[in-house]
């Protein structure tokens, strides 16, 4: 089973706290900051595979890191998590809900979708 490497930014604890044995089963390995400065300072000394933005910051916040990750040449797909329903956020390549239960699937698949278009020279995707 491939091993993903996840970048959670701001992602609520209960989120990973409630699903860790799952994450780590599904071959996710998630390395959980809580500041900007900790997540650019991971970003730029690891190799990761996903970046997660949880609730923790408002949107402007999630755009900056967003934009400076893309600025750096990096295709590493940006999710944001949202607490409220299915809120896009232009800037990232996808927004997913909350919920526990749906979450890991959707970041599945997400995954799969965003290495076919990796392969296919294409960076973005939609969640719909």
């Amino acid at each position: 089973m491939p091993v993903t490497v996840v970048l959670a930014v701001g992602l609520d604890s209960w989120l990973l706290s409630s699903q860790s044995a799952v994450w780590k089963s599904s071959g996710f390995i998630v390395i959980h900051v809580n500041s900007i400065k900790a997540a650019i300072d991971h970003f730029k000394a690891g190799d990761f595979d996903l970046v997660l933005l949880g609730s923790l910051f408002p949107a402007e916040i999630k755009e900056r890191l967003t934009f400076l990750i893309k600025a750096s040449g990096s295709r590493t797909p940006v999710i944001c998590v949202s607490n409220s329903g299915r809120e896009g956020h232009e800037f990232a390549d996808a927004t997913l809900g909350s919920d526990p239960s749906e979450f890991l699937r959707e970041m599945k698949e997400l995954m799969v979708r965003t290495a076919g278009l990796a392969a296919a020279g294409q960076i973005a995707y939609d969640a719909a």
